[in-house]
């Protein structure tokens, strides 16, 4: 792949990180070591998997809502394990998806504004179905309600979300998948695989119309589709742990087209393709680095990097129908660090204020191109754009309702601080989780208290049976023919006395369990564990 620069529109774009205060700060960002990107983006909200403790849960954060959130920020639960990715509907700028190490995959209404002392807010659908872990969760780029989820039970599920029912399974993949893409039209699917496999699927068939030897090396790899055509960049690791960039033609897997050996850093790369300036770019984890590319002609024309000293932990771009085209924005970055999301703004300098046709033409838009039955039946059709020349228009909420069964289907109503109690003073579902999860913190707290007191009698122990050994020896060593002095001894039973007598108190070992033997010395076992 070249790196010479030919003349170009987007040769000179450029990224600019917003200020700290037109950030969001104050996260407590999921340290969970699932490969995802942990943070989503669509036009309204920021979507971020959080750390916390009685089940997992994520984050969904209006734009508008910068600087430092509150302690108390409210929290999508519903998953009794992490959740290890989300995806906004792309047809619904309301609705989310997740997937959790719980196996679930669970589906939400986003409120326009959270209540005053709203805490958490609940799913309107549960989908069971996966073995294991769900890893990924993928909206379908033109039918309505359609959903992929990818688990570590090796399979891919094609769920109808309107209908909460499981409409095709795909299997094939001999290990754990690292990333899924749709083609253009959402017919074909292309993933990578643990097992340093690419392969090409056709969803409704469930047929692998392509596979061929991916990047070697066993690190992660991902993939994504570039636009219309019939080509996939991956990225990924060599033999040597060198990050490669490969360009393929879906038609054949044999062989990727270019290979480029970019550098030997060690985190995974995300890619992300900006269909409308055909442009790729690449974002490191565990550094601060996002490269460009312009593709054109089976070619990756580097273009620059943006640079900054703070590393990223994983990255999520807007889609292309909300950026900010008065300021000849092409693309919007959100990078998540450690305990904050950092917006990026690319922008194609120009002086004009003027709508910038060469550079916007029409995007993806926010209608669908069919029904979920319609594409299961095994309809196709493009994706539906807009002109991006009056800039982003909102539009009103749509609740997002399902005909699912009752026991996958649950109450969409949020759970606040002032509204779980009945008129009889019974106690919610809700408040119920809150209140096993506080006693489950409570619990935790009182055994680690316990661990230090018993850490601590270990270490007294400890210093007394030394002391005492060196006694015994003392005794040993002396040579003279008259016992040691009375007084002596004495002492020596008066510590042990003391130490017994401490540790009786303190309940752990039992009053003969110090004597003058420093062997005889029983330490206290802490069996005290807490499953969640």
């Amino acid at each position: 792949m070249s790196r010479f620069v030919r003349s170009s529109k987007y040769r000179h774009v450029f990224g600019t990180a917003a200020k700290r205060d037109q950030c969001y700060d104050n996260l407590r960002v999921t340290n969970n070591a699932w490969d995802s990107n942990i943070v989503k983006a669509n036009p309204l909200f920021i979507s971020v998997n959080w750390n916390s403790s009685g089940g997992g849960a994520f984050v969904v954060i209006p734009h508008d809502t910068v600087g430092k959130l509150p302690d108390n920020y409210p929290l999508y639960r519903g998953h009794t394990a992490a959740v290890l990715d989300t995806d906004f509907h792309p047809f619904n700028d309301y609705v989310i998806a997740s997937g959790s190490e719980d196996s679930k995959v669970m589906i939400w209404n986003i409120p326009e504004r959270y209540e005053e002392e709203q805490e958490e807010i609940a799913p309107v659908l549960k989908l069971s179905g996966h073995g294991r872990k769900v890893g990924h969760v993928l909206f379908h780029p033109t039918a309505n309600n359609v959903l992929a989820s990818a688990s570590t039970d090796l399979t891919i599920k094609l769920w109808d979300i309107e209908k909460g029912q499981e409409r095709q399974e795909i299997t094939g993949h001999g290990e754990i998948i690292q990333s899924m893409a749709y083609n253009y039209n959402g017919s074909l699917m292309a993933t990578t695989c643990r097992d340093k496999k690419l392969r090409i699927f056709d969803l409704r068939s469930n047929k692998i119309i392509q596979e061929g030897a991916g990047h070697q090396g066993i690190k992660g790899s991902r993939v994504v589709w570039l636009g219309e055509n019939d080509r996939i960049c991956t990225t990924g690791f060599s033999r040597m742990s060198d990050r490669q960039l490969n360009l393929w033609n879906t038609s054949d897997l044999s062989k990727p087209i270019k290979t480029e050996f970019l550098d030997t850093s060690s985190g995974v790369l995300m890619p992300f393709y900006d269909l409308d300036t055909k442009m790729l770019y690449l974002a490191g984890k565990g550094d601060g680095n996002i490269r460009y590319f312009e593709y054109e002609n089976d070619e990756m024309f580097f273009l620059s990097s943006y640079q900054s000293p703070e590393p990223q932990r994983g990255m999520a771009f807007l889609p292309k129908r909300s950026v900010n085209v008065s300021e000849c924005e092409v693309v919007r970055a959100y990078k998540v660090t450690s305990s904050m999301v950092e917006p990026i703004s690319f922008k194609v300098p120009r002086k004009s204020d003027a709508f910038q046709s060469d550079i916007y033409p029409p995007a993806f838009g926010d209608e669908p191109s069919l029904t979920a039955d319609e594409w299961f039946s095994g309809k196709d059709a493009d994706p539906k754009t807009i002109s991006l020349e009056d800039g982003f228009q909102v539009k009103a909420k749509q609740e997002f309702v399902t005909s699912a069964p009752e026991e996958s289907a649950v109450s969409a109503e949020p759970s606040s601080s002032t509204a779980t109690k009945s008129a009889s003073g019974s106690m919610s579902s809700d408040e119920g989780l809150a209140k096993l999860r506080q006693e489950n913190d409570d619990l935790k707290g009182t055994i680690s208290e316990k661990d230090v007191k018993i850490r601590n009698l270990e270490l007294e122990l400890e210093k007394m049976r030394n002391a005492l050994a060196e006694a015994k020896l003392a005794n040993k060593v002396a040579s003279t023919p008259s016992p040691a002095p009375k007084e002596e001894a004495t002492s020596d039973d008066a510590a042990a006395g003391a130490a017994a007598a401490a540790a009786d108190e303190e309940g752990v070992v039992s009053s003969n369990s110090v004597s003058g033997n420093a062997e005889d010395v029983e330490l206290p076992h802490n069996s005290n564990s807490l499953t969640e």
